[in-house]
């Protein structure tokens, strides 16, 4: 019996992940059916908020003091950026650091060390996820995404600055450098999402779950764990700050799609990719070929065993890499 139905699985195994894919395309579509109508992302009460709060501080707390803080309005909201000096020419373009989905500025705790020895930095809290920018506006569409992203770039005193973005942060940086690339120097980019590779199905089916605000704390602890291999998150503060806002933050964001071949092929600054081979949110090896393929000033490289938590295992390797990017001096 056992062999019979061995046989009836591989005959039918094309069938069946067309079935899946309808499954995870109905549930989806379920969801958004179902809402909230809400056209701005919030936090779902003043509790959730303080405790997101006193999460965020607590993981502030591993960053190096910054020397500005900066709150830039924008047609869509406040934007809370981090301005940290660093480098030994003051007159070097800048990098600006843009995080993950459901993350914001302390994710760079790891890497700013690092990045420091090279330049100024700034960091962002993405706006409409949950941090400290507070959305106002609809974000409906790429341009939209695009818009409220140039608009802080013009409100910096720097002329140009290099994007560093990790994950939806890398996605993020590109769709700027796709549609409002007037103030972007460079692009680096760490095991991007939905750049180069659409997301695996795997975390498109664990994501569903964790995105029910009523959902324990476990569901959303081992989500973020199995998004960087195993790795134990519970008593990271990081991982705390971001489990506390999946849980109190209601995401109302347009979708991202992934640029076309010729919007890749069409950007004219410089791009980095660093992908992670071991990454579970999509294929790394097919990403890094269609970046290769694409980008006309692509440098492109795959760390073997990095997981999608490439930034926190890797911080020295990354920031020697991106001196070498941007020429300068380790």
């Amino acid at each position: 019996m056992t062999g019979k139905i061995g046989n009836w699985l591989r005959r039918h195994r094309r069938w069946l992940v067309r079935v899946a894919a309808v499954v995870t395309v109905a549930t989806v579509a379920v969801a958004y059916a179902v809402r909230d109508p809400a056209p701005v992302g919030y936090f779902t009460s003043a509790q959730a908020q303080d405790r997101f709060t006193r999460a965020y501080q607590e993981a502030m707390a591993a960053l190096p003091a910054p020397d500005r803080t900066l709150d830039v309005r924008t047609g869509y909201g406040v934007v809370r950026l981090y301005h940290f000096r660093g480098g030994t020419d003051p007159a070097a373009a800048p990098l600006l650091l843009l995080p993950g989905r459901a993350s914001a500025s302390p994710v760079w705790a790891d890497n700013l060390p690092s990045l420091l020895r090279l330049r100024s930095v700034y960091t962002v809290d993405l706006l409409g996820e949950p941090g400290m920018s507070i959305q106002q506006r609809p974000i409906d569409d790429v341009t939209d995404h695009a818009q409220w992203l140039s608009e802080v770039l013009r409100a910096l005193p720097e002329p140009k600055l290099h994007l560093l973005g990790v994950s939806f942060g890398g996605w993020t940086a590109m769709n700027l450098a796709v549609h409002r690339p007037e103030k972007v120097a460079g692009v680096v980019l760490l095991d991007p999402v939905l750049v180069f590779a659409g997301l695996s199905p795997e975390v498109v089916l664990r994501s569903i779950p964790v995105s029910v605000r009523w959902a324990p704390r476990s569901w959303r602890d081992d989500f973020t764990s199995w998004t960087a291999n195993g790795a134990p998150v519970e008593d990271v503060p990081v991982a705390r700050m971001i489990e506390a806002g999946l849980q109190a933050y209601v995401v109302k964001l347009s979708a991202p799609t992934r640029p076309s071949d010729d919007q890749l092929a069409g950007v004219g600054v410089p791009v980095l990719v660093l992908m992670a081979g071991r990454s579970r949110l999509h294929d790394a090896g097919d990403a890094a070929e269609v970046a290769r393929r694409t980008l006309t000033r692509g440098t492109v490289e795959t760390y073997p065993e990095a997981s999608h938590a490439i930034n926190g295992e890797y911080p020295d390797r990354i920031a020697a890499d991106v001196a070498a990017f941007l020429g300068d001096p380790v």
